[in-house]
């Protein structure tokens, strides 16, 4: 069979693979052990399946394909970060990141090739969407970056954002099919309070994530509390206002009871003031909530600057007064365009 013909293993429920191995002839605890090999110990190669004979091997070759992630490049940052630029099986190039700090080890991982959002101060807003990932192609980066963690910096992986290439929400079902296998027990085994998803804001998929009572993080990309800046530089908000992002954060809350986090970059003298913070504070009574400031990261794509530090801390001061909980960000991986904001395959 040619390799277009095999079926994709990772694409499979334990009990579809059952059925498969029936219809093999084979016991059905075989494929338990195959799903093990799979996402347990996150096996790519059919021969390293060392409990299974060597026949067998031979015959899932014959008819299934693991369609792994493998690193095409890594750079190493100043600050320790590690950007990767990942190969998929169809050539397509996507980026993740290492973000060590003292208190954890985070990846940053990707959804899609490419958006479709065209948020204007993001590099990877100005390539094109090429496609979604499937979900094992979003576990793999997870286990590859946290493969580095362990070699480079002998820490275990603590963290997972889905804040690399693409808008999670966009690619939902793939999105929550690799939280699901990252954090089942027949998986990585991780904890749904350690992954973070951030959205563009799209308000009737943050509806749907309240429907379907999930129990990881949720981060909006904010960056203004205004319609008409937000509608300037996130062309979504036309279709996702304010107004009806905060309905979708309400409804979201009721179901879920999970406090959402703010990101704010601060550009200069676009949403720096006074004003500014006190719109988002505005903002931030609909649930409860606390707000990461973050630094911005120059592209040559767009004109912003990131706003004066003395500015930021006044920014920060005035929301804290406001009894919000409230963080500044310092950007990690600048040196290597792998912070935020920056992600955008230069080559092929």
């Amino acid at each position: 069979m040619s390799q277009n013909t095999l079926i994709d293993i990772r694409n499979l429920s334990l009990d579809a693979l059952k059925v498969h191995f029936q219809a093999m002839g084979e016991p059905v605890f075989r494929a338990k052990q195959v799903y093990e090999w799979l996402w347990e110990k996150a096996c790519t190669n059919f021969d390293e399946m060392s409990n299974l004979s060597k026949p067998l091997r031979e015959k899932l070759k014959e008819q299934f394909v693991i369609k792994y992630v493998s690193i095409h490049q890594s750079q190493f940052s100043t600050d320790k970060t590690i950007k990767n630029t990942f190969r998929l099986h169809d050539n397509h190039i996507i980026e993740g990141v290492l973000i060590p700090t003292p208190e954890r080890m985070t990846a940053c991982v990707s959804s899609q090739v490419g958006c479709s959002l065209t948020c204007k101060f993001c590099a990877t807003g100005y390539m094109e969407r090429k496609r979604n990932l499937n979900a094992d192609e979003i576990f793999d980066q997870v286990v590859l970056i946290s493969k580095q963690a362990e070699e480079n910096y002998n820490l275990p992986l603590t963290n997972i954002v889905y804040m690399g290439m693409g808008e999670p929400l966009l690619n939902y079902a793939n999105v929550l099919k690799s939280i699901g296998r990252i954090t089942a027990e027949d998986g990585l085994n991780m904890s749904y309070k350690r992954i973070t998803v951030s959205t563009a804001g799209i308000a009737k998929m943050i509806k749907k994530l309240g429907d379907d009572g999930v129990k990881f993080n949720l981060a909006l990309s904010l960056h203004a509390a205004n319609d008409q800046k937000r509608n300037e530089i996130m062309p979504i908000n036309e279709q996702n206002s304010l107004k009806a992002l905060a309905e979708a954060l309400k409804y979201y809350f009721a179901k879920t009871k999970n406090p959402v986090t703010y990101e704010y970059i601060v550009f200069n003298d676009f949403n720096d003031g006074l004003e500014d913070a006190q719109e988002l504070a505005k903002f931030c009574k609909h649930v409860p909530c606390k707000v990461n400031i973050i630094e911005y990261n120059p592209i040559s794509m767009a004109s912003f600057l990131n706003a004066e530090v003395d500015k930021i801390e006044a920014f920060a001061d005035y929301l804290k007064k406001q009894g919000i909980v409230t963080n500044i960000r310092r950007s990690r991986g600048k040196d290597i365009d792998a912070a935020c904001g920056q992600l955008a395959v230069k080559e092929q």
